[in-house]
């Protein structure tokens, strides 16, 4: 399968720190790929790195099958971002975002893509209500419904879950899960390991400023032994996965 995003030797300081240590991973066209990590892991700098925020030291970083150094326009023009807080316009309705962002993008009836996102996010009745009367829910598929105006071929979610009640969680997975059946590449941070286990094809770990472990949820529970079994089966969840990963590197 085609690789949408491409990290090899990645590194990344700020001042006299280390953030990213050598970040190597690729993401498959179309999947859902989560990059999981402890506050300070580096989640966020990798996301800002590839979607051309950000310069990284050294190493290299392909997206959509260009350079974020050196063709960062062609990045731009196939990805969107939705970051950890959202990027609404509080003092414009629902409906005036999307036919905003609509219009950035030349698209051609505006108020008809708005329209379209508006059902499809279930945000119709409070289309022309201003953002800043939605709530914490509403808001994150307001700013989803946002990033994929124009239909980027690659959308990255930097933890879009944080601060959202269960309910509201389960209304992003949806998305989520949505915009990869319609075959949308994700890229997913995130600290919920449940989120992750829901949600990803694939999974890395990253931990100081390197990838530990990757792959599918299967792989990463073929690193430990079989689930002992006495009444019931017990199968490791990736909470457990992920503590003792990240536990091994921490006592080396």
């Amino acid at each position: 399968m085609e690789k949408a995003i491409e990290m090899k030797g990645l590194r990344k300081s700020f001042k006299d720190t280390d953030v990213l240590k050598g970040v190597d991973f690729e993401v498959k066209r179309g999947e859902i790929f989560a990059l999981l990590g402890s506050n300070g892991a580096g989640k966020t700098t990798v996301v800002k790195i590839l979607t051309t925020l950000l310069k990284q030291d050294s190493g290299t970083a392909i997206v959509n099958g260009f350079d974020v150094a050196s063709k960062p326009e062609n990045v731009r023009q196939a990805i969107s971002l939705t970051g950890q807080f959202a990027a609404v316009d509080e003092i414009l309705t629902g409906r005036e975002n999307l036919i905003m962002i609509a219009k950035l993008r030349y698209l051609k009836n505006p108020r008809q893509v708005a329209d379209d996102l508006l059902k499809r996010f279930g945000l119709t009745d409070a289309a022309d209500r201003r953002a800043s009367t939605y709530s914490g829910g509403m808001r994150r598929r307001l700013d989803i419904a946002l990033s994929i105006v124009g239909k980027p071929q690659i959308i990255f979610l930097d933890e879009p879950t944080t601060g959202l009640d269960p309910e509201a969680r389960i209304e992003v997975w949806k998305i989520v899960k949505e915009l990869a059946d319609g075959g949308t590449t994700v890229l997913l941070t995130t600290q919920y390991l449940d989120e992750a286990e829901q949600l990803a094809d694939r999974i890395a770990i990253l931990h100081e400023g390197r990838i530990i472990a990757s792959g599918t949820l299967s792989e990463l529970k073929k690193l430990f032994p079989p689930a002992k079994v006495e009444y019931v089966e017990k199968q490791l969840t990736l909470e457990e996965i992920f503590l003792a990963i990240v536990g091994k590197k921490e006592e080396k």
